[in-house]
C-alpha cells in the first residue's frame, strides 16, 4: 500500500500521486519522513525541501517555503504558502532578490520583510545548487 500525497501552493498543484516515503521539515520536528501507517500528524513547515519518493520509482523535489504538512490515513497534504520544483527555480531571480533584500537590510536592519525575503532567496539558492 502507498500514500496517496498531494503539495499544493496558492497558484497550483504541483504534484497528485502514490509515494512510499516524503521527507520534509517541520519547524518544531526537524526532518520526518513518513510511510504508509504514520500516525496523525500536523506540523508547520520550515523552507526547506520536500522529497517524495514516488511508488514505482523516481522521485520529485520541491522548494518548501513555509505552510503546513498534514499526515492521516495514509494521505499526506503538503499545503504550502510558496512552493516550486526544485528543477524549475529560477537561480537569477532568486540572486536578485537576495540581492535586493541585502541591500534593504542594509539600510535599514530592522526590515521584517526585507529578512523574511532574503531567507527565502537563500533558501531558493541553496537548494537549486543541490
Amino acid at each position: 500500500m502507498a500514500l496517496h500525497v498531494e503539495v499544493v501552493s496558492p497558484e497550483r498543484i504541483l504534484y497528485t500521486g502514490e509515494a512510499d516515503m516524503v521527507i520534509c521539515r517541520t519547524v518544531e520536528e526537524g526532518e520526518v519522513a513518513f510511510m504508509t501507517g504514520h500516525a496523525p500528524f500536523l506540523g508547520a513547515l520550515d523552507l526547506a525541501r520536500v522529497k517524495v519518493n514516488a511508488t514505482g520509482g523516481g522521485e520529485e523535489v520541491f522548494a518548501v517555503l513555509g505552510g503546513f504538512v498534514e499526515v492521516r490515513d495514509d494521505r499526506v497534504i503538503i499545503l504550502s504558502d510558496e512552493a516550486e520544483l526544485i528543477s524549475e527555480i529560477d537561480v537569477e531571480r532568486a540572486r536578485v532578490d537576495k540581492e535586493d533584500a541585502e541591500r534593504r537590510l542594509s539600510m535599514a536592519a530592522d526590515d521584517v520583510e526585507a529578512e523574511a525575503l532574503l531567507r527565502r532567496a537563500t533558501t531558493r539558492l541553496d537548494l537549486a545548487a543541490g
